[in-house]
């Protein structure tokens, strides 16, 4: 077991000045962003795909998150170079895990294209670092996603997909099955002037709304991202991360083409649809949200889990997770793979109690190799797509243990959980006797 630990606490003081004025406050953050395309020129496009990074700076060290409308992306060669020429200490690839890349339908290789994109990216935020300061918030509304694996007669869930006499193809009748996680998180950075800049959105569901279009598409999440940007007159960067999604599918789904020269055409409307209902409580929670002063602290904390297989015990999972605390109230849970959403809740519920905002960032990728599916011990065990329909499926109970993780985490980041052996024995207090009376 591998463990990394970074632990900033930084105060700004503001010295009195000759004559007994202060100086103006500033922030001790750095921020800097940035967008960039990452769509191929030689496919079919509906809507482009795009790189956004947001960089944070507290005391030299610099943490960069790059949201990317793609499947997935994991990348050393963008982890090194982003390390050696822009000085970034931990990089963490979020990918929309969208199904409208060109890798479902095109025979080419995009990987080295995204990667220059995604570093051309994170030089260009760099470049432009600003003064800036950091708040969250989150935000409950009716659910946008469903349960996808139903459970049917035999007791045990089918995909949405697979259709019998009780339930219909893709769910057209939109039942909202659940529960999912209906919890909309913002993080807003703004600089010194109280600016907004970037708008994080952090959302629970798989981003295909879309799928077997066979023309590039950034999904739902592209599309409530734009309108985030819109609603602030194109002065912010938001960035998307995903959530817990692996069993979740959006109620905004729309029939799929069967090949390229299907004569159906994609209806995008409802993509559209959902972008923009989550972009309007997005926006709604970024303007409710303000920063309480111009001090940041960013706690930081790197671990690893080992794993076998579930049904293969010869197969090894080395799962790489970071645990983030930004002033003391903002947990970051930072995970690869495509975690059940019932592990999200069941964490988030926990961590309330010490945590006013804590935001699960699923599909992001720090090192190592993503493991796939991560279902709960309950959705193990009710089967299905993603929890054991292949010889490949992580064991039952990883996921519960990768949470519990960050749930211990979080008391190590505050120095809450003891290192070594706390005080031991005791010392009698004085005695009493009770008197007994009639």
């Amino acid at each position: 077991m591998k463990k990394r630990i970074a632990i900033l606490l930084l105060c700004v003081a503001t010295p009195f000045m000759a004559g007994g004025h202060a100086p103006a406050a500033k922030p001790n953050l750095l921020a800097g962003t940035a967008k960039t395309s990452i769509t191929p020129a030689t496919e079919p496009v509906h809507d482009p795909m795009f790189a956004r990074c947001l960089i944070l700076e507290l005391d030299g060290r610099r943490y960069a998150f790059v949201s990317v409308d793609l499947p997935g992306m994991a990348s050393n060669r963008v982890k090194q170079v982003c390390r050696e020429k822009y000085g970034i200490d931990h990089l963490m690839l979020c990918a929309s895990h969208n199904h409208s890349a060109p890798f479902r339908y095109s025979k080419t290789d995009y990987s080295a294209f995204y990667e220059d994109r995604v570093i051309e990216c994170v030089k260009d935020a760099a470049a432009g670092m600003f003064e800036a300061t950091v708040c969250a918030g989150r935000k409950n509304f009716p659910q946008l996603g469903f349960i996808r694996l139903i459970v049917r007669d035999d007791g045990h869930a089918r995909e949405s997909w697979y259709h019998d006499e009780h339930h219909s193809y893709l769910n057209r009748e939109r039942i909202p099955y659940g529960p999912v996680d209906d919890e909309v998180g913002v993080l807003k950075i703004s600089d010194a002037e109280g600016r907004p800049r970037v708008i994080v959105m952090n959302y629970a569901c798989h981003a295909d709304a879309v799928c077997d279009n066979y023309e590039i598409s950034a999904d739902y999440p592209g599309a409530a991202a734009k309108k985030v940007e819109e609603a602030f007159g194109g002065s912010v960067n938001c960035l998307f991360v995903n959530g817990a999604a692996g069993n979740v599918a959006p109620l905004f789904t729309v029939p799929r083409r069967t090949g390229p020269d299907d004569p159906l055409k994609t209806d995008y409307s409802q993509m559209e649809k959902m972008g923009a209902v989550l972009a309007h409580e997005t926006v709604k929670v970024a303007n409710s949200i303000s920063p309480q002063g111009l001090e940041t602290s960013i706690r930081y904390m790197e671990d690893s889990l080992s794993f076998t297989g579930r049904f293969d015990k010869s197969l090894r999972f080395d799962v790489r997770i970071a645990t983030i605390l930004i002033n003391g109230d903002i947990l970051l849970a930072v995970n690869p793979g495509e975690l059940f959403t019932q592990l999200a809740i069941d964490w988030k519920n926990k961590i309330r109690e010490e945590v006013k905002t804590p935001l699960y960032f699923g599909y992001t990728w720090i090192d190592g190799r993503s493991p796939g599916y991560v279902p709960d011990i309950k959705g193990a065990a009710l089967g299905g797509f993603g929890a054991d329909q292949n010889d490949r499926i992580i064991e039952v109970g990883a996921g519960e243990q990768i949470m519990n993780r960050h749930y211990g985490n979080y008391f190590r980041l505050t120095e809450l959980m003891r290192n070594t052996v706390g005080p031991s024995g005791f010392t009698r207090g004085p005695r009493w006797r009770m008197e007994l009376t009639q």
